[in-house]
């Protein structure tokens, strides 16, 4: 699959397409829609279901040097009153604070990221390390594992600093109830 193939793929999902229109006017620094909401949107075009069977959440990641709360907490509500028609479920995330919390909350080490891009390649799985932007004159795609896993519809894990295997095992089991054709590599 070419990156050309994800992205069109990727944009059959309305929310998505509206989703990276309204970051690329609120103009969020280094703003990217990740993860499951492209590669599960890809899923279902080439399994067939509906478009947006078992997204649970599309996943923002932005990088903004402020890492109040009260920063990040108006980003998310902007996103939220702007995309309310949507009726989906958007979690926007500074990149520049998670290291902030996600220690007290996953009982991880999480050090700090410089851009959006390295919060992208801390995914449990390497199929959704995946990030879409758009430009001026088009989008931008970071993918560091390309796209065949994701034809292939196999999910496998990305040891990393904070990868847990726990984690990643609830999360395969998920995807396997709603996409029993995925193949699951285990997590060593």
């Amino acid at each position: 699959m070419t990156r050309d193939e994800f992205l069109a793929l990727a944009l059959r999902n309305s929310v998505n397409a509206a989703i990276l229109d309204e970051l690329h006017r609120l103009a969020l620094p280094d703003a990217w829609l990740v993860s499951g909401c492209l590669v599960q949107t890809v899923w279902n075009v080439l399994t067939g279901r509906p478009i947006d069977h078992g997204i649970a959440d599309y996943d923002v990641f932005y990088f903004d040097p402020d890492t109040s709360w009260e920063a990040e907490d108006a980003v998310i509500r902007t996103l939220h009153a702007r995309l309310a028609h949507l009726g989906a479920k958007i979690e926007a995330r500074n990149q520049a604070r998670v290291h902030v919390w996600y220690p007290a909350k996953h009982g991880l080490p999480y050090p700090p990221l410089s851009s959006s891009r390295e919060g992208i390649d801390r995914f449990l799985t390497q199929n959704t390390q995946i990030g879409v932007r758009r430009t001026g004159d088009g989008y931008d795609i970071y993918a560091p594992h390309g796209f065949d896993d994701v034809v292939g519809l196999i999910t496998r894990p990305n040891p990393g600093a904070n990868f847990s295997a726990a984690n990643y095992a609830a999360k395969a089991s998920r995807w396997k109830a709603l996409w029993p054709e995925i193949t699951v590599v285990a997590a060593e």
